[in-house]
């Protein structure tokens, strides 16, 4: 059995009974360390606050071994139970999906357990969930690569009305272009998009593209560390929410788009005054 076993958002212990049943049953544990973060981090300190409270020695699964390696685990899964353990839910992500897809492929039963993800822990700001579009990534730029095909989709959500959830881009174990080069690969170190860099990436591509989507005085809502005892939640125009810091990652933003009026009085304990110098919680 493989078992695909969300943590959710805080820290070790927001893990469900039922996951933790699961793992302490599982002869082999595993967890991604690619797509999110825990609020203490993968570090050794923090895989071993993990396998203290699961009971059970974890392996650090980073991207190439999950895309590259994934036969191992569907190998082992054939012979005993395996936990494979995600930060949020275990379909927050794309990737996850694949190694299911491989695992069911191979005549492996998948039980999958589910938890809190950033795509529901939105809502603690009050926008209701069943009024957003679709979810936009927003990646780093660089020099030479600006991607914006994320324009045309909050576009499109702000022309019905609805909220866009923005996902801002993690980088983790990136190898150098100048170690791929070479043939030995090297790794940049890891990056988390905040969400000041985030505004000024949309602003510039909003510039660029002059199609009015948004702007700076467009109201936003600033999340930092969702779940988490220090999490932040932050209402304001995207020009305010640039100016704020925001802490460690993980960020994200969420454009508005209509509101209802339960939806304003909600998010009015998250808007930021003109006098505050600090962010809600």
């Amino acid at each position: 059995m493989l078992y695909i076993i969300g943590l959710g958002l805080g820290d070790e212990k927001d893990i469900t009974l039922r996951g933790l049943e699961a793992v302490k049953n599982c002869e082999k544990v595993y967890i991604e360390a690619y797509t999110s973060l825990l609020s203490f981090g993968l570090s050794s300190n923090g895989l071993s606050t993990l396998e203290e409270l699961y009971g059970k020695m974890i392996t650090l699964a980073d991207r190439e071994m999950v895309e590259e390696r994934a036969d191992v685990i569907i190998s082992e899964a054939r012979e005993f139970d395996v936990a494979f353990l995600v930060v949020g839910d275990p379909f927050g992500a794309t990737t996850h999906t694949d190694l299911v897809v491989r695992a069911k492929q191979s005549g492996i039963n998948v039980k999958v357990v589910h938890n809190a993800s950033v795509m529901n822990a939105i809502g603690l700001c009050g926008l209701q969930l069943y009024r957003y579009g679709e979810t936009v990534s927003i990646p780093f730029f660089t020099e030479t690569w600006r991607p914006d095909s994320f324009y045309e989709k909050i576009q499109r959500n702000r022309t019905l009305g609805l909220h866009t959830l923005c996902l801002l881009d993690i980088r983790v174990k990136e190898p150098t272009l100048e170690s791929l080069c070479r043939g030995r690969k090297q790794y940049e170190p890891p990056r988390y998009m905040t969400i000041s860099t985030a505004i000024e990436q949309l602003l510039e591509v909003e510039q660029a593209r002059g199609a009015f989507a948004y702007g700076e005085d467009t109201t936003c809502v600033g999340f930092a560390r969702l779940g988490s005892e220090d999490q932040m939640v932050v209402a304001g125009s995207m020009k305010q929410l640039q100016a704020i810091d925001f802490g460690p990652p993980l960020h994200c933003l969420v454009i508005v788009g209509k509101t209802h009026p339960v939806e304003d009085e909600m998010l009015g304990f998250y808007t930021l005054k003109e006098t505050s110098d600090h962010a809600l919680q």
